[in-house]
């Protein structure tokens, strides 16, 4: 068994990123969603990469809008995103030490939450939103 690991460094970043991702490749829920967006997995592999130093290194690497990209998913939900939290919570905790994963996990829920807000988020509507509500974009 691996020992986890205790500090975030851009191999940590990439070993996360890498296994996060097979698992989502993976799961009934977020595959189809993704498979539909992604026709190659490298290049959003790279961005990612570079989007997760930018938020844990402040290395400024990644250069996008994700909110936009977000936005296009025709078939994003509520429940995608709590889906997407569970699945990378478990990458982090399979991967590194309570400490890392929880700075991880706390970035994540943050993005998750800024990005719901971005996509769902009518004035008047109740919030958090619905299960299967979808914003007017």
């Amino acid at each position: 068994m691996m020992d986890k690991l205790s500090h975030i460094t851009e191999d940590s970043i990439r070993l996360l990123v890498d296994t996060f991702y097979a698992k989502v490749r993976a799961d009934p829920e977020l595959a189809p969603i993704f498979e539909r967006a992604i026709h190659d997995w490298q290049p959003h592999l790279d961005k990612m990469y570079a989007f997760w130093s930018s938020v844990m290194l402040t290395t400024g690497r990644y250069k996008g809008n994700p909110l936009i990209k977000h936005k296009l998913l025709p078939d994003i939900r509520p429940e995608s995103f709590s889906r997407w939290l569970v699945l990378f919570d478990q990458t982090c905790t399979e991967l590194f030490d309570d400490t890392v994963s929880a700075a991880f996990r706390a970035k994540a829920e943050r993005i998750a939450e800024s990005l719901m807000l971005g996509i769902f988020y009518q004035p008047g509507q109740p919030w958090p939103p619905l299960p299967s509500a979808r914003g007017v974009i």
